[in-house]
């Protein structure tokens, strides 16, 4: 593989440790450089395809015993020249992708075809509209009004002017994601902003109850009796602390005193960085309840509790989250007790299926989704070592697998997935912008809940009853309905003010998108802040990404980035309705720019002023080509300097007979032009005498007497007087018998 690769797998072989001078130190192993040479191991990859965010691979090293292997996935990517700032050496294997090649060439050539096409009068509309759009593209950068604003692609501006359907993403784009834990339902009861001091009361009584915190008393206890309140309260604010994939980081003005921060978990230099605002929120609120993350890495974490003492957790498997699974969960094991236990959290809708049957989640979790709460169902299995270590064994082999691992891989996983103990709810809230308007609150609204293909033609039908109404509909709904009735969907929402699709896939958005294109043959604009909206925002006609607290994986995908939702007003009414105008204009006065100087210009400028020179041209390259095979038959080999010999004349002859009125100037040219390339014939004997095939093996001198020759020069001077007689002679004719009107003055 080589160098030049849009991103890097990186395959770690012992692990991270600490670089000491020319040697490494592995715990009390100590490998000298040298070594890492001798390691027997190889990769395998599968071939590169544009889908970035997924990677397939195994990893097997032969010379240890028993021989590792090892699953590869996208975790083990980096993007090409990332940096890493650590104090830490991981050492691993490099492999990047080959970049194609001999791009260079066709790049090379196709901006010299654009450059000559912009010499042609009838591709100038195109040059001036191409110039326009930078322009317009400049003054949507300059704008003082939406600062920030970054333009990607500088061919569409104008069609922000001409959006017909506008699709937004809510969260982050039309809020700020900053969030607010405010519910935390178990069932029974729900602790509010209100009361979360109850909360903080039943973790700070856990904890000192006993001597002993409730990991030493062992999982026993749980089974024989009751759970108390405050069991069940440290228990759902556990599952909250450890299951994420949060990283408290500990920042300081100096490198000691970072260390020094870091060893003693200081409060006033800790920061979390995650991938998501939620997870954050929902952290840092375990924290202000007693449960604190103190630390973590990829193979353990800490917790402090209210008391200040520090409980280990070993991170033994983590299962991220995904747009299509809505879930993510953690194995630990507490390395007090050495319990192992299954931690997952998700959307109600799929972990409705994987609790066991309670009788209030189905009415809490709607019940906070009318208050404008993102809702999080929290629940956890307790595994023996035994249901671990079988887990573990078929986990590993389904990751092995290079032929439907993900598929595999979830089966494996979704085996783990039944009849966990639900725990609590989570409801966080995200701030609305302070520009941001509710679009529903005029508006009456009719929502579409269906489960089969019969419902949904009774609620289509219904439905269409209805005037003025925004529809409201889910992900679930919508696929029932776009599987079975696409037209009639697609008929009814573009008739309606609005619609509001919840809970939907990044699939079903470039979905809704594309059918809004192919349907209504209108623009589109597609607007969102996160990689789930990569897919809407690059099906759309113009894409605008937000930049937000979830990365820049939208704004970098979009065609326009902003940073405020605010700013799309300005960027589609102003900018874009300005752009779409002056095109509009500019490419009226190129059409009669252009008619103006067609009709100047007259018969010089012709269709058969054209054709002429073109039969001139097949003429001549005729006569010079037969005439140089016929004439020098037996010095075929000289044919580059004969047949070029020819052309230089005929040319300069041609230049002659073209002017209308000399000039010593033009003397001269004609005179050094003939110089230069007689000269060129000494200098550059290889490449014009020769030919540039090195297997014509001629001799310099040779070749100069053979152009010296009288035999080369009378036929040369033959196909060149038959290649350009023929044209004078016409030319005197025609001047002669027909002769043009300027010369009856002249006479």
């Amino acid at each position: 593989m080589r160098l030049g690769a849009l991103y890097t797998y990186w395959v770690p072989l012992v692990g991270t440790v600490k670089v000491k001078s020319s040697s490494i130190q592995v715990g009390d192993l100590i490998i000298v450089e040298k070594d890492l040479l001798q390691i027997r191991s190889y990769v395998y990859a599968e071939e590169p395809n544009i889908d970035i965010h997924n990677f397939v691979g195994t990893f097997t090293r032969e010379d240890s015993d028993p021989p590792v292997n090892e699953s590869l996935s996208i975790e083990n990517t980096l993007w090409a020249s990332t940096v890493i700032a650590s104090e830490f050496y991981n050492i691993g294997l490099s492999c990047e992708v080959s970049r194609n090649e001999g791009l260079e060439m066709p790049i090379a050539g196709t901006a010299s075809l654009a450059l000559q096409a912009s010499c042609f009068p009838e591709e100038s509309l195109r040059v001036n509209l191409d110039m326009g759009k930078i322009v317009y593209s400049w003054m949507i950068r300059r704008d003082s009004k939406i600062p920030g604003t970054v333009v990607r692609s500088s061919t569409i501006p104008e069609q922000l002017g001409r959006i017909s359907y506008l699709l937004t993403d809510k969260t982050g784009t039309l809020t700020q994601n900053e969030m607010v834990f405010k519910l935390f339902p178990l069932g029974t009861v729900a602790y509010g902003l209100d009361s979360m001091d109850e909360v903080q009361s039943h973790i700070f009584s856990i904890y000192t109850q006993s001597q002993d915190p409730p990991a030493l008393k062992g999982p026993t206890l749980a089974t024989k009796v009751r759970k108390t309140m405050s069991s069940r309260v440290h228990e759902a604010v556990k599952a909250i602390a450890l299951c994420h994939n949060v990283t408290p980081v500990y920042e300081s003005n100096g490198v000691t005193d970072q260390a020094e921060a870091e060893r003693h978990y200081e409060d006033s230099c800790r920061v979390y960085q995650a991938s998501s605002p939620d997870e954050v929120a929902l952290v840092q609120w375990t924290e202000s309840v007693g449960l604190t993350l103190v630390g973590r890495d990829q193979s353990s974490m800490q917790l402090r509790t209210p008391g200040g003492q520090i409980l280990n957790f070993t991170i033994l498997q983590i299962f991220p989250f995904t747009y299509e699974s809505k879930r993510m969960g953690i194995i630990v094991r507490d390395e007090s007790t050495g319990e192992i236990t299954f931690y997952m959290k998700g959307a109600d809708v799929v972990m409705a299926g994987i609790v066991q049957y309670n009788d209030w989640l189905e009415e809490e979790c709607g019940n906070m989704a009318r208050e404008g709460l993102r809702v999080l169902v929290v629940a956890k299995k307790s595994l023996t070592e035994e249901q671990y270590q079988d887990f573990e064994a078929r986990y590993v082999q389904a990751k092995l697998s290079v032929h439907d691992r993900s598929l595999k891989v979830a089966t494996v996983i979704e085996s783990l997935e039944m009849e966990m103990e639900l725990l609590c709810l989570t409801g966080v809230e995200d701030q609305l912008q302070a520009d941001v308007r509710p679009t529903l609150e005029t508006l009456r609204n009719a929502g579409i809940k269906v489960t089969n293909r019969g419902e949904a033609h009774l609620e289509l039908n219904a439905f269409r009853r209805k005037h003025d109404c925004a529809l409201v509909i889910s992900g679930d709904s919508l696929e029932v309905c776009l599987k079975y009735y696409e037209y009639e969907f697609m008929e009814l929402a573009c008739q309606c003010p609005a619609v509001v699709c919840c809970r939907c896939a990044p699939t079903q958005k470039a979905q809704i998108v594309r059918l809004l294109k192919e349907r209504t043959g209108k623009l589109t604009c597609a607007v969102g802040d996160g990689g789930n909206d990569v897919s809407m925002i690059q099906e759309a006609d113009c894409g605008v990404g937000v930049e937000g607290k979830e990365g820049k994986q939208a704004s970098l995908a979009a065609d326009f980035s902003i940073t405020q939702f605010k700013h799309l007003g300005r960027l589609l009414m102003v900018h874009g309705r300005n752009s779409y105008k002056r095109s509009a204009a500019l490419s009226q006065f190129v059409i009669h720019r252009s008619l103006c100087i067609s009709t100047m210009q007259g018969r010089p400028l012709s269709y058969k002023t054209f054709l002429i020179w073109v039969l001139i041209s097949i003429y001549q390259g005729s006569i010079i080509m037969y005439g140089a095979l016929l004439l020098f038959e037996s010095e075929f080999v000289h044919i580059v300097a004969i047949s070029f010999t020819s052309l230089i004349l005929t040319e300069l002859l041609m230049v002659a007979l073209t002017i209308q009125t000399w000039h010593w100037l033009m003397i001269v040219a004609e005179l050094l032009s003939l110089s230069c390339y007689i000269a060129s014939l000494v200098f550059l004997h290889e490449f014009i005498v020769c030919g540039p095939s090195p297997l014509l093996l001629c001799s310099f001198l040779a070749d100069v007497y053979f152009i010296a020759t009288l035999s080369f020069l009378w036929k040369v001077t033959v196909i060149t007087l038959v290649s350009c007689l023929p044209l004078y002679v016409l030319k005197y004719l025609r001047r002669r018998f027909s002769p043009p009107s300027y010369s009856k003055l002249t006479s």
